[in-house]
């Protein structure tokens, strides 16, 4: 008598079975809940009010930011032309919405919090201590 080769239903399914919950649990892994893409929004703004910080400082002239219904502006600089929209939809500040930005170098403690209607239970802080650079924190 030959052993016979191959494996049986049995076996197959098992192993099928095992590959769909590992498909399963990665997939939970990677599904973004919102963390990731707000988080980039916070990081996004940050490096504008840094850009808007430094060329307050290099023209002199006082710059604020304010948050609008449509996304946000920049007043007061001189030459140059800032993006004015939030990347994500449904994206908005929470509570006081304005910071100045210069020209001193040492400016006082701020902070904006943003948030996203798709996603209510995130929030993003970004804050500077008025001497560092703008941060961003994210909260749950």
């Amino acid at each position: 008598m030959r052993a016979s080769r191959g494996f049986t239903l049995l076996e197959l399914l098992m192993v099928m079975s095992i590959i769909a919950l590992a498909t399963v649990g990665v997939s939970f892994a990677l599904r973004d809940n919102g963390g990731v893409k707000l988080r980039r929004e916070g990081e996004r703004l940050a490096v504008l009010l840094e850009s808007a910080r430094a060329q307050s400082r290099a023209s002199g002239t006082a710059v604020r930011w304010r948050s609008t219904e449509r996304g946000f502006v920049f007043e007061g600089l001189p030459t140059l032309r800032m993006p004015d929209q939030w990347l994500l939809a449904g994206t908005r500040t929470t509570g006081p919405a304005t910071l100045w930005l210069g020209p001193e170098p040492i400016i006082s403690a701020q902070q904006v919090w943003i948030v996203n209607e798709a996603y209510p239970n995130r929030a993003i802080r970004v804050a500077t201590d008025g001497v560092r650079a703008f941060t961003v924190e994210s909260l749950q």
